[in-house]
């Protein structure tokens, strides 16, 4: 079974080029803060602007750096079966104990034909790596729903755990009626995590998260403590983490020239400036995603001071890893004011 918390790994960038240094600085920081594993090249990582070559570069090295030390999950996701066997078939190749299969986008199959046509061919082709359907409608237009879950894992021994990020607690806990109680639910959705593991309809049994890449070592702590009943220490470290959890999207309202808009800046953007401003490998997001607003970097900035003055264990590990001063940083504006778009 796959259990724990694992980090759905950014990718940093220099200039045009993947920061090969960086991204192995970012995995050697994970494993050294207890991760139980790592997704490489999943939509974290910006899968969809990474060319093939540079989408196996990531999975070779997350493969071979985490092997014997902690698990690797390897995305391989496509809205084309024909490119998601290939994926998988690198991954398998380069490695990875486990395969992770987002729903195909745009093109909206459904779940009927996502089981059919995407996941079981790819289970089928690769039947000694687990295969891990990620359900997340709201950024595919698709759904691979509870009943489908439960016909693979009928089917294929090999497809027992999803990572759900649906946001539906009706949904998930269909799917625990489904599939039973030997089939792994996974969250998909940081801030859902304690409640999902917490209500026995659902009993996920960890985390594929975000926050995780800049809090590895409290990640795998609320998870450890939910896993062993222990709600109470949970809940304290839960509300420490709680800043960093609301940052997967941000949502301002800015004054355009035309009145007022909504502005979201979507997951890894947030991730992407606050690592920036604490000091981590990073870069910036690749066209189409761009910078923040000011009002974005300045929510940013306030979550990380929260964590900073209530909880500064969370952060300790960055600062001592990375060899940062992390109050500084957060005060230090010349590091900010590069990181948002300068009017509407």
């Amino acid at each position: 079974m796959l259990t724990g918390a694992f980090t759905a790994i950014i990718t940093p960038f220099k200039g045009d080029a993947v920061d090969v240094a960086g991204l192995d600085a970012l995995v050697e920081f994970q494993i050294q803060n207890g991760i139980t594993g790592i997704l490489a090249a999943g939509t974290t990582g910006e899968s969809p602007v990474l060319s093939w070559q540079e989408h196996e570069l990531v999975v070779d090295r997350i493969a071979a750096r985490t092997k014997g030390k902690c698990v690797c999950i390897a995305g391989a996701g496509s809205n084309n079966t024909k490119e998601a066997l290939a994926a998988a078939r690198h991954g398998v190749d380069a490695g990875a104990d486990a395969l992770l299969l987002v729903d195909p986008y745009y093109n909206g199959p459904s779940s009927i034909e996502i089981r059919r046509e995407y996941v079981a061919p790819v289970a089928e082709a690769f039947p000694g790596v687990q295969v891990i359907p990620y359900v997340i409608p709201g950024r595919t237009g698709a759904q691979l729903l509870p009943e489908d879950l439960a016909l693979l894992f009928r089917d294929y021994a090999n497809v027992a755990t999803v990572k759900e990020a649906t946001g539906n607690l009706e949904n998930m806990k269909r799917t625990r009626q489904c599939c039973g109680p030997e089939y792994t639910i996974l969250s998909g959705d940081d801030g859902m995590t304690h409640e999902m593991m917490t209500d026995p309809s659902i009993a996920a049994a960890g985390v594929i998260s975000v926050a995780s890449n800049v809090a590895p070592a409290a990640v795998t702590r609320m998870v450890e403590l939910l896993s062993a009943g222990n709600q109470a220490e949970a809940s304290r470290l839960l509300e420490g983490l709680q800043p960093l959890f609301d940052l997967v999207t941000v949502k301002t309202v800015e004054q355009s020239p035309f009145g007022e808009v909504v502005c979201r800046a979507r997951n890894p953007l947030a991730f992407k400036t606050l690592m920036t401003i604490l000091g981590m490998p990073s870069g910036g997001c690749r066209p189409p995603l761009g910078l923040m607003t000011r009002k974005g970097v300045e929510t940013v900035l306030a979550a990380a001071r929260s964590v900073q003055s209530n909880h500064p264990e969370i952060f300790r590990p960055v600062e001592e890893f990375f060899e940062v001063d992390i109050a500084e940083r957060l005060e230090n504006s010349t590091l900010w004011e590069p990181l948002y778009y300068g009017e509407y």
